[in-house]
């Protein structure tokens, strides 16, 4: 007499991994995130970062260079 099976077949136990909609979605997704990334990459590698023309901060962040060392204007 055989041993009873304690794991369900393949079939039982919902199917193969890769006729798992909701794996075929994440691969999905996960690839289109990483052709997303390359595209920013490339595209702001295209465009020249000027530096600002202004003399006051922009979102609070200073636009020039000050030295710590030589104290507050």
């Amino acid at each position: 007499m055989p041993a009873p099976r304690t794991e369900p077949a393949p079939s039982e136990a919902g199917g193969r991994w890769y006729r798992q909609p909701i794996l075929w979605l994440g691969l999905v997704v996960f690839v289109a995130s990483m052709i997303g990334c390359a595209w920013i990459i490339v595209a702001s590698s295209r465009s020249a970062d000027l530096p600002l023309e202004t003399p006051h901060t922009v979102f609070g962040v200073p636009t020039s260079a000050r030295s710590s060392h030589a104290g507050p204007p």
